[in-house]
């Protein structure tokens, strides 16, 4: 499944505006989009476009249950 294009983008302004302390599980991370009007098909759906960056080194990925997201300090 092909990453749509500026979907990154649209979660790093968000949690970029929202500023969080802690990271965040996909799920924190859809409920922050929602609040700020961004449309997000599911949870899933934000995990897969932060875990595909992740291979990029853009986001570190916390293993956990659940899995946990930080936005590397250059994004």
């Amino acid at each position: 499944m092909r990453i749509r294009r500026g979907e990154f983008e649209r979660i790093r302004s968000v949690l970029s505006e929202a500023d969080p302390e802690e990271p965040l599980t996909a799920r924190e991370i859809l409920n922050l989009l929602e609040e700020h009007g961004e449309e997000f098909d599911s949870a899933h759906r934000v995990a897969t476009v932060l875990g595909r960056e992740a291979e990029a080194g853009e986001v570190e990925v916390i293993d956990g249950q659940p899995y946990r997201y930080r936005l590397g300090e250059g994004s």
